[in-house]
């Protein structure tokens, strides 16, 4: 079969063979090749050249570790580098703090390499012609759709506690299942995910939520017992009943929340706030059944957020915006009640850049209430109210002069008729703004206070009421209001 391998992955495998050495791509991007679904991001070369020898072939290298991994540097045609790691056969012992190797020795047999990978579906090689070396079986767990370690499952996961995570990162991702020995060691072994710093559970957990199936990975996180490693919060929604319109207990909610910004193809930031914008509720409730309440868990559950998102190392700002939405994600809008001066509060609070992603995120907890309509007529009504806030006025203030001009760099007598000079100027250049410019405005209002201006003021202020008209009338039909 043949496999679009880029032509300097396969010069890199070519000079390293040219020079006597074998060679191979190895890992992910195999992988991914077989699968033909996706284009491979990473590329990874093997080989039984030591470090040394790699360099001597590759002057324009970096070699700053003791794991016998080189990176070749690669300039594209638009001068950016890509680094093309290259490792030297190797295998590894002696994990005592399950996460990095005690020793690492290089070998010289590329099976002896491929034995110390995580899962069988990692552990594939592919020479430059896209011949493929498999030892463990990873091509018929490849067809079959299954995650399985390469040996024994407690040896991998006790090796690397990460792989614990990986493994239902990867089930999500390629959208496999575990296999059933793998499955249990995971569960049994999951208190080692301690062990881990919190940036490499971080990563795994984002790569995961970046699939179309987090809903799915949260589940496995739960029955692999990881979850309570990683955002134990979550447990605590399980079984805890909702009012209202919700059917579903808190748990529940929360995920198919997040899964709908999945489903929309929405940003992480939004499927995080999915997550978490009832974080607080188990902890908030009062009552029991259909008329329990949880008085201010958005303001709890913003704490909460920020704790999680803290705890987890995400960037501080990523942490305060989902905060933010968290916090503000249970805004009142009733279609005869909100004004839009309450809409101006509430985006001064949530932050202009953060509006769209609110109404949003209100979409979704309609839909992980259960409810089967997305947008009713008040929440177009709102988008319909925060666009016509957020667009710039029809007024004076569009004009690149002001009455401060007219009067002291124009010499025209203060008065009532600089308001009529503006409104004029105003009403021309709504019929054509490529007019707005300083230049021509003064030298247009030195000819104005020459002349009568009433018609022209109530020509103009018609004029300007008929585009605000015109305006509304393409937002309430961009919302069907």
């Amino acid at each position: 079969m043949n496999y679009n391998i880029p032509t300097h992955i396969i010069f890199i495998l070519h000079t390293l063979e040219e020079a006597g050495f074998e060679a191979f791509i190895v890992g992910g991007s195999v992988r991914d090749l077989v699968l033909g679904d996706k284009k491979p991001v990473d590329w990874d070369i093997t080989t039984n050249a030591l470090p040394e020898q790699i360099q001597e072939l590759f002057p324009d290298s970096v070699y700053e570790n003791t794991f016998g991994t080189v990176g070749v540097k690669y300039r594209r045609p638009d001068e950016s580098v890509e680094i093309i790691e290259v490792t030297t056969y190797r295998k590894e012992s002696q994990y005592t703090d399950n996460r990095h190797p005690e020793q690492v020795e290089f070998v010289s047999e590329l099976s002896q390499d491929l034995a110390r990978r995580d899962f069988t579906v990692n552990a594939l090689a592919m020479d430059k012609q896209g011949q493929i070396q498999d030892y463990f079986g990873g091509l018929d767990d490849l067809q079959a759709k299954i995650i399985r370690t390469v040996g024994e499952p407690k040896d991998r996961f006790e090796e690397d506690a990460l792989r614990l995570m990986r493994a239902v990162r990867f089930a999500i991702q390629l959208d496999f299942i575990i296999e059933p020995k793998t499955l249990v060691a995971i569960q049994n072994l999951a208190p080692n995910l301690e062990h881990i710093a919190q940036e490499r559970i971080r990563d795994e957990l984002t790569k995961m939520m970046q699939t179309p199936r987090a809903m799915n990975g949260y589940i496995l996180l739960r029955d692999t017992n990881l979850l309570q490693f990683v955002i134990p919060e979550l447990l605590e929604g399980i079984g805890v009943e909702q009012n209202g319109h919700h059917i579903y207990d808190v748990w529940e909610h929360l995920l198919r929340t997040m899964q709908h910004a999945c489903d929309r193809s929405w940003s992480f930031d939004l499927r995080m706030a999915g997550l978490l914008h009832d974080i607080a509720k188990p902890r908030t409730k009062e009552g029991i059944g259909k008329t329990s309440t949880f008085h201010n868990h958005e303001i709890v559950g913003a704490s909460m957020a920020y704790e999680i998102l803290n705890r987890l190392h995400y960037p501080k700002k990523f942490a305060a915006r989902i905060s933010k939405l968290v916090r503000y994600h249970m805004f009142y809008y009733d279609t005869n009640e909100v004004t839009e001066a309450s809409i101006r509060k509430l985006i001064r609070n949530v932050g202009v850049e953060n509006i769209k992603d609110l109404i949003k995120l209100r979409e979704c907890d309609r839909i992980g209430s259960g409810t089967p309509k997305a947008r009713p007529y008040r929440l177009r009504h709102f988008e319909y109210m925060t666009e016509k806030v957020l667009l710039d006025p029809i007024d004076l203030s569009m004009l690149k002069i002001d009455g401060n001009i007219l009067i002291h760099e124009l010499s025209i007598t203060a008065g009532p008729i600089i308001g009529m000079i503006l409104n004029v100027l105003l009403a021309e250049i709504l019929e054509d703004p490529s007019k707005n410019s300083i230049e021509y405005l003064k030298t247009q209002a030195q000819a104005l206070a020459t002349q009568d201006l009433k018609d022209l003021k109530i020509k103009a202020i018609n004029l300007i009421e008929e585009k605000q008209r015109e305006q509304d009338e393409i937002i309430r039909k961009k919302f069907f209001v």
